[in-house]
């Protein structure tokens, strides 16, 4: 336990840290897909949900057409305000299309659906559904700094399970290429003294985005809250990178003095397999993506080929860190199969390519309602089309 400030304001959690917080006035955002149906961990947090009595909670759906009625109906089962917000259905895909925002589905663009019909109470809070540690103090927790005059709050806690450390891609991705990228500047920056005093302004600016970004004790949380004129505000990434693409949005509308981080304590909740579809290495794509969209955003100069040789020093230094906190704590701990991730999520330092990230609520020809109105047009139209498929089968029946 610690009591230190970051860049950022920190609110930790010294117990039982459960303060008061306008949960009447905010949206819990909960993006699902269909191999979440009726899992233990969304079990308990809709449960917790109960408790909370927000205003509204929005799920942003990512499933098929079959399987839509029996989610709706098995979420319908919790004493929550809630609206399904299917995400996939063809009314929906047409009023992208229409607004020129068709693309690649994901995550990223799940959240984003969401937020537009979350903005409509005062406060939103956005978080996952599989933590089987979830606890109803939590969204009370993300609300309390936008209480106290903060506009952006991200959550943070220990990812240490069955004696071993995880968060390995902030671990391990992360933390070493900010940490690089700062370094690799301050060399950049010093190199000559004219240069130095000519572009002092530009690189008092690019070194708060990276003490900013540096500043999150978990910047890959799913877990933040925001005013709703922020979450109006955000340009978000389709799929991988979302967390640290909010990040760099955070800084941008919301700036240092703006932005607060919270202690959730421990969480524990999926794992993913480095290699393979949807895995670590996947994902260090969109998440180097995001993060060098944000620093050049804010006006950082990023040397790709010489960053990456830094990178792996900085890994160097955080896996023989890492190693000695696991043996203080005597937990597992392979730094060789952590190297050797590192080496793997090398790969992803590049250029972060076309920007296509959706675009600001507010500055697009959307409207929130019609969005909301036609994915409930589409996910009745599945439960009949589903209706319609039983009663077929039944009739054919012997």
């Amino acid at each position: 336990m610690d009591y230190t400030q970051e860049r950022v304001a920190t609110l930790h959690d010294y117990g039982d840290a459960d303060p008061d917080a306008p949960t009447g006035r905010a949206a819990v955002v909960v993006p699902m897909t269909d191999r979440e149906y009726a899992g233990l961990a969304p079990e308990r947090v809709f449960s917790e949900l109960e408790r909370v009595d927000p205003a509204e909670v929005v799920v942003p759906l990512r499933a098929p057409a079959e399987r839509v009625p029996e989610f709706r109906d098995w979420l319908a089962e919790f004493d929550v305000p809630l609206t399904v917000l299917w995400c996939d259905g063809p009314r929906v895909e047409g009023l992208l299309d229409d607004a020129g925002l068709a693309g690649e589905r994901g995550k990223g663009r799940d959240v984003w659906l969401a937020l537009g019909v979350a903005a409509r109470h005062d406060y939103v809070v956005v978080h996952d559904a599989d933590t089987t540690t979830y606890e109803a103090r939590d969204v009370r927790k993300l609300l309390f700094p936008l209480a106290e005059g903060f506009d952006f709050a991200k959550g943070y806690y220990a990812r240490v399970e069955n004696d071993r450390l995880y968060g390995r891609l902030f671990r391990l991705f992360y933390e070493p290429l900010v940490d690089a990228l700062a370094d690799l500047r301050k060399t950049t920056a010093s190199s000559s003294a004219a240069h130095q005093n000519a572009k002092r302004s530009e690189d008092s600016h690019d070194h708060e985005i990276l003490d900013f970004l540096g500043a999150f004790r978990y910047a890959l949380a799913g877990e933040c809250s925001m005013t709703a004129e922020l979450a109006r505000g955000l340009r978000v990434q389709r799929r991988w990178g979302l967390e640290v693409g909010t990040l760099g949005e955070a800084f941008r509308l919301a700036g240092t003095d703006g932005t607060a981080q919270v202690d959730l304590g421990r969480y524990e909740h999926d794992h993913r397999a480095v290699s393979g579809p949807t895995g670590l290495s996947e994902m260090s794509e969109g998440v180097g993506a995001a993060l060098f969209r944000a620093v050049e955003d804010a006006g950082v100069d990023v040397d790709y080929d010489a960053l990456a040789e830094r990178y792996l020093d900085a890994a160097d230094r955080f896996v023989r860190a890492y190693g000695a906190d696991a043996a203080f704590n005597d937990l597992d701990y392979d730094g060789e199969q952590e190297r050797a991730q590192t080496r793997t999520y090398a790969d992803a330092i590049a250029e972060p390519g076309a920007d296509a990230r959706l675009p600001a609520w507010s500055n697009t020809s959307l409207d929130a309602g019609d969005v909301a109105a036609a994915a409930a047009a589409d996910a009745e139209e599945a439960a009949a089309a589903a209706g319609d498929s039983s009663d077929s089968a039944t009739d054919g029946e012997p």
